[in-house]
C-alpha cells in the first residue's frame, strides 16, 4: 500500500563527473513524475549551463563537493615535496573537500526534511547523502550505473543506502554476486527517455554539413564522454585500419572531455594528428541537437572497454532507428540482439570493431533490418512514462516500508 500523505519530498543527488547519459535520465525522470504525489529537488556538484537547466524542470541547488583538485595537488607533491606525503594530500582532501561537503549537505537536508534522499549515482561518490540520510533518519535510495569493482573503500560505500535501482539485470546480478546484496533491495528500472523527443524523421543534414560531412560520406559515430574508458583509443584504431578501406569513410568522436579528462582528450587529438588521420577523424565536442546527430550518422558505435551499465547512447540510438554496434558485456550485450537489432563486438578489440563497421557498410540490408528492430526494441522498452512509474513503485514500497517501521 503506498503512503497516505501526499506529496512526498524526494531529494535527488547528481555528483556525476559531466553532463551525460545520467543526468539526462535523471531529467527526464523529473519531467515526468506524478508531480501530485512527488516534490523534486535535484542537487548538483556542477552548475554549467546544461545542469542550469534544471531550475526549469525542478527546484534546483547547486552544491559545490570541492575547492582543490587533490589529483594536480598530489602531483605538485610527489615532484617538489616527497613521493611519500600522498596521506598529508588525502587528509587535505577530507578537510577541505569532504567534510565541508557533508556539512552543507547535512544542512540542505535539515532546511528541506526530504521523505526520502535518491543519489543519481554510485554510492561512494554520494557518501555526504547517505551519511545524511543515515544521520537525519532519512531513507536511501542509490542509482547504480556502473562497474562495482573497486576498492574496499567502495564496497564498504554500498553499506549505506536502504535500496537500490540498478538500471540493468547485468548490474543487479553483480550486485548479488559481488557485494551480497539481497534480491529485496534490489529494484531494477530500465532508464527511460522521452522518446517522442527522438523523432527518426529529423534532419541529420546541419550536422553533416558544419563539420563538413559531404552526402555521400560514410559517417560513423561515437557518442560519449571523453573519458579513456569510453573506448575512443580503439575507434581511432578502427579508423586507422578503414581509412584505405572505406571510401569517403569519417569516423565521428561526438562529446566533450570532464575537466578531469581534458589531457586524456589532447593525447587522442595528438595522435590524430601523429598518425595522419586528420581527414577521416572528427572531433565535434559536445553538440546539444543530438536527434541531428544520430541522423547525421550512418552508423552509432558504443565502444566502452569496460562494462557499460546500460548506456544511453544506446537507447537512443535504437529508439532512432540508427544501425548501432556495441560490444559484447554489460548493458549493451544485454540490449542488442546480435544481427537482429545491431552488431556485437569482442569489446576492446579493435580488429573486431573493424569488422563490424565494415560488415555494415558492405551489407545495407543488414543496416536496414537491425535499425527497424531496434526502434520497435525501444518503444515497448524505454518509454520514460513505464520508467518514471517504476521508480515511483519503488518510492511507495520503500516510504512504506518505513512507515510500518517507524
Amino acid at each position: 500500500m503506498a503512503p497516505e500523505t501526499f506529496p512526498k519530498k524526494i531529494l535527488y543527488v547528481e555528483n556525476g563527473i559531466g553532463y551525460g547519459g545520467a543526468v539526462i535520465c535523471l531529467r527526464h525522470l523529473v519531467r515526468n513524475l506524478d508531480h501530485s504525489r512527488y516534490i523534486p529537488y535535484v542537487v548538483t556538484n556542477r552548475d554549467e549551463p546544461p545542469y542550469r537547466e534544471i531550475a526549469t524542470e525542478a527546484e534546483w541547488i547547486h552544491l559545490k563537493d570541492h575547492y582543490f583538485d587533490p589529483r594536480k595537488t598530489l602531483e605538485w607533491v610527489h615532484a617538489h615535496v616527497h613521493p611519500g606525503a600522498g596521506q598529508l594530500v588525502a587528509r587535505l582532501d577530507d578537510l577541505v573537500n569532504r567534510l565541508p561537503y557533508l556539512l552543507r549537505m547535512l544542512n540542505l537536508a535539515r532546511r528541506i526534511r526530504p521523505d526520502l534522499i535518491h543519489t543519481n549515482n554510485e554510492p561512494l561518490c554520494n557518501i555526504a547523502a547517505l551519511l545524511s540520510g543515515r544521520l537525519l533518519g532519512i531513507p536511501t535510495i542509490a542509482h547504480v550505473r556502473g562497474d562495482l569493482q573497486g576498492s574496499y573503500l567502495m564496497h564498504r560505500a554500498y553499506r549505506l543506502p536502504d535500496h537500490f535501482v540498478p538500471v540493468s539485470q547485468w548490474i543487479a546480478q553483480s550486485m548479488r554476486r559481488t557485494l551480497g546484496i539481497p534480491q529485496e533491495r534490489i529494484s531494477v528500472v530500465y532508464d527511460g527517455l522521452e522518446l517522442e523527443r527522438l523523432d527518426p524523421e529529423t534532419d541529420g543534414r546541419p550536422f553533416r554539413h558544419r563539420f563538413g560531412i559531404a552526402d555521400d560520406d560514410f559517417a560513423v559515430g561515437l557518442v560519449a564522454l571523453l573519458i579513456p574508458w569510453k573506448g575512443q583509443d580503439i575507434f581511432i584504431d578502427a579508423a586507422e585500419r578503414l581509412r584505405h578501406r572505406i571510401p569517403r569513410l569519417k569516423m565521428m568522436i561526438v562529446g566533450a572531455a570532464p575537466q578531469s579528462c581534458r589531457d586524456y582528450e589532447r593525447q587522442l587529438k595528438a595522435r590524430v594528428c601523429q598518425e595522419g588521420l586528420e581527414d577521416t577523424v572528427i572531433f565535434t565536442g559536445h553538440v546539444a541537437d543530438m536527434p541531428a546527430v544520430y541522423n547525421g550518422l550512418d552508423v552509432v558505435v558504443n565502444a566502452s572497454t569496460s562494462p557499460d551499465p546500460l548506456g544511453t547512447v544506446v537507447i537512443e540510438a535504437m529508439a532512432m532507428a540508427r544501425p548501432l554496434i556495441g560490444p559484447d558485456h554489460g548493458g549493451a550485450a544485454e540490449m542488442i540482439d546480435h544481427e537482429h537489432t545491431g552488431l556485437l563486438f569482442a569489446p576492446g578489440d579493435p580488429e573486431a570493431l573493424t569488422e563490424a563497421i565494415e560488415r555494415f557498410h558492405d551489407d545495407i540490408e543488414l543496416r536496414e533490418r537491425c535499425r527497424h528492430s531496434a526502434r520497435r526494441h525501444a518503444l515497448k522498452t524505454f518509454a520514460v512514462t513505464a520508467h518514471a512509474t517504476a521508480v515511483q513503485q519503488v518510492y511507495d514500497y520503500l516510504l512504506n516500508l518505513v512507515s510500518t517501521h517507524a
